[in-house]
């Protein structure tokens, strides 16, 4: 009998990215699939490239992911698990490099002021790159003096480059949420603390928000998440994403999706999946 193929799993960004980082925490012995966009990590998935997907939905400093949510409903993938993954930044430079010979430093531009504290303690200068791990890449290709990356401790190992200082982020507890996807839905109970997320849209009547929410707070159930994005380039637009805790089959889940439904025009359940323990 032939070994099982390993899984395969696209992500955003390049080998070394955070999104590598949470995929290999999710499937160590994975097989990763970098893409260029949100929406080639899908296409991966469609065309048998991939056998799952990992996407950031939210970090804790920076609020949701651009775009994610509302390419979520149409990607025809389902959320079969989450991680949370501390955005642990390093510098990191060629074999040799001391921490006196770095003058500069390149990163994505959102991960530069998470290290400003520490860039400007020791007098380096900063240059936006266009993703942090292609940066590190890219050093690790010229081998430029005087030049480092901030980057995970994954895309120092990638590459070949020696990390210098490591955790050199302002804030400690700057925390990004991934979400594990497949083609394939699994709502079996997999473990006491199950998390539902799904998108729905309110009919047009006054108040149809509060009253869909209403079900949720009279059956006590959890909603940890619940966000509106606009749909079609409409400013009128009003549908939602949404995190509870519970599984659909839950005595107070069913009654209160059962009440959402009445005042909706829409509900889709995008993924049932275990409450990770980052969430804690």
């Amino acid at each position: 009998m032939n070994a099982a193929s390993p899984v395969r799993i696209a992500f955003q960004g390049e080998l070394g990215a955070y999104s590598h980082e949470a995929c290999l925490n999710a499937r160590p012995d994975a097989i990763p699939v970098p893409c260029r966009t949100f929406e080639d990590v899908v296409r991966a998935m469609h065309r048998g490239d991939a056998d799952l997907a990992m996407l950031p939905v939210e970090n804790s400093t920076y609020g949701r992911v651009a775009d994610i949510h509302s390419l979520l409903p149409r990607s025809g993938l389902h959320i079969i698990e989450e991680a949370f993954v501390r955005v642990r930044i390093n510098l990191m430079a060629p074999a040799g490099t001391k921490l006196s010979d770095i003058k500069h430093v390149r990163a994505h531009l959102v991960l530069l002021p998470q290290a400003r504290s520490f860039l400007k303690q020791h007098g380096i200068t900063s240059e936006a790159a266009a993703d942090s791990a292609g940066a590190a890449a890219e050093l690790a290709q010229s081998g430029e003096k005087g030049v480092g990356a901030l980057a995970s401790a994954v895309a120092a190992k990638m590459h070949g480059l020696d990390i210098i200082a490591r955790d050199i982020e302002d804030m400690q507890h700057n925390t990004t949420r991934f979400l594990l996807m497949a083609q394939t839905p699994d709502t079996s109970r997999r473990s006491e603390k199950m998390i539902t997320t799904f998108v729905f849209e309110v009919r047009n009547i006054p108040a149809a928000l509060y009253k869909a929410m209403g079900g949720f707070a009279t059956n006590g159930i959890n909603m940890t998440k619940l966000e509106s994005y606009m749909v079609g380039g409409s400013f009128t637009a009003t549908q939602f994403y949404a995190d509870i805790e519970g599984h659909p089959e839950d005595p107070g889940v069913k009654r209160a999706l059962e009440e959402l439904d009445y005042f909706t025009n829409m509900i889709e359940i995008l993924g049932v999946y275990p409450a990770d323990p980052g969430r804690n």
